[in-house]
């Protein structure tokens, strides 16, 4: 699963990496959590960065507070379910970062269950995951509520030894505009939905102040 990132790479680094519009003043963030507005660009408008929140409420959801908010949307069988179904076909989104974190989930390499990784590009470089969109209108006050969800898959190999998921992080810029094409079919979209190569990646291990939202800060990120 995917469940805390980071986007901490400059605006100008941001557009010139998606070629759309961001905010001068958006700020780092060093530990993304769901319910928080956070960086993504959708098929609707592919120039421009929109702040959406993390944890999808389908349009048709009467109540946006009765049902679960989905962070995470399985790759495999997007197609299988009708709200996810949907959304593959017309909102899809790139969810920006340049990072991401998993707790392992049993001990490997002489380190303990639960310890937290940090997991990025062996370059460094911001990258956007496969995700799906949506907007939710409150009619009592007419306030328009968009959300997303991040796909995930199987891990690779780097991820193999923390988890049994990953984030699906497009491959290039070709794939992220391929993922955003309305002239792509849903099999051609979810062809893109694979393991990023691992030798491309890296990780490290960090402190436990992830844990915590709270700690939007640079030592997030320091290795132990």
């Amino acid at each position: 699963m995917c469940g805390r990132y980071s986007l901490i790479s400059p605006p100008g680094l941001i557009k010139e990496r998606f070629g759309a519009d961001i905010a001068e003043d958006f700020a780092p963030t060093y530990n993304a959590a769901p319910s928080q507005h956070l960086p993504v660009i959708t098929n609707a408008a592919p120039g421009q960065v929109r702040l959406m929140q993390w944890g999808l409420v389908p349009a048709w959801v009467k109540d946006r507070t009765s049902g679960p908010q989905p962070i995470n949307a399985r790759a495999e069988t997007l197609a299988e379910k009708p709200s996810f179904r949907q959304l593959l076909q017309r909102r899809r989104c790139l969810v920006l970062a340049d990072s991401f974190y998993e707790w392992q989930q049993k001990e490997a390499h002489g380190l303990p269950p639960k310890t937290p990784h940090r997991i990025l590009l062996t370059s460094g470089q911001p990258y956007a995951f496969a995700g799906l969109w949506d907007e939710w209108l409150d009619r009592a006050t007419g306030e328009i509520l968009p959300t997303f969800t991040i796909v995930t898959t199987e891990p690779n190999a780097l991820m193999q030894p923390l988890h049994h998921r990953m984030p699906v992080i497009l491959e290039d810029p070709e794939a992220e505009q391929a993922w955003l094409s309305d002239a792509i079919s849903p099999a051609g979209h979810q062809a893109l939905l694979r393991p990023y190569p691992a030798e491309l990646m890296r990780e490290y291990v960090i402190s436990k102040l992830v844990n915590s939202p709270a700690h939007n800060e640079p030592a997030v990120l320091e290795p132990v």
